[in-house]
């Protein structure tokens, strides 16, 4: 349970800020205010799967976060009226988008990529301070 915390504290962090990027992006630049928020969803999964899995390998869970929010993004060139109406909702429009994008491909995998970072390093500089 103790591995879990710290992801569950950056879960909360990683939906305050990509919420944040939406809510205020006409005050933000435009770089962070169109690419941001899904890179942070990204991250927001990865960051799940390892809350989930926290004994799989930090590869393991960036294989499986990538192909989850690619699942999602390619699942948006299915557009039947059910479906829709389910991402007509707040929360169904929050997880299963409205439309493909193929820049969000991109943003997914950067997402992904920085969280993997940021959890390699700390688990090197925690490992050190043992």
């Amino acid at each position: 349970m103790r591995a879990r915390v710290p992801y569950l504290i950056a879960v909360i962090i990683s939906v305050i800020l990509g919420m944040s990027s939406r809510v205020y992006a006409d005050h933000l630049p435009d770089l962070v205010a169109n690419h941001f928020g899904d890179a942070l969803w990204a991250s927001m999964i990865y960051i799940g799967v390892r809350l989930l899995f926290v004994n799989r390998s930090f590869f393991w869970a960036a294989g499986v976060s990538l192909i989850f929010c690619y699942g999602i993004e390619f699942s948006q060139l299915y557009q039947a009226d059910w479906i829709n109406g389910i991402r007509n909702t707040f929360l169904g429009g929050l997880v299963l988008g409205k439309g493909f994008v193929m820049v969000d491909l991109i943003r997914y995998l950067v997402g992904i990529a920085a969280s993997l970072g940021l959890d390699l390093l700390n688990r090197k500089y925690s490992d050190q301070r043992m």
